[in-house]
């Protein structure tokens, strides 16, 4: 992960919220199709199983990425 994206996901992380709002949905999609290279689309939103999952895989590459320390 970048750094840019990093830290936009690392706040994202530390959200307390159980809901997402409509701008971290579609954040949420555009991260996951840069990273896991397919066309960027919104999932429907009558199933939460999608973005759960995306969810969970952008969480493993965030964990697995090169740790900044300092926003530019």
């Amino acid at each position: 992960m970048n750094r840019k994206n990093y830290f936009i996901w690392q706040d994202f992380r530390k959200s307390k919220r159980t809901t997402i709002s409509n701008e971290e949905f579609e954040m949420i999609a555009k991260l996951h199709s840069i990273y896991f290279k397919h066309q960027y689309y919104l999932p429907c939103t009558c199933s939460p199983k999608t973005i759960i999952l995306w969810i969970k895989q952008l969480n493993e590459l965030f964990l697995s990425s090169k740790k900044y320390r300092v926003k530019k």
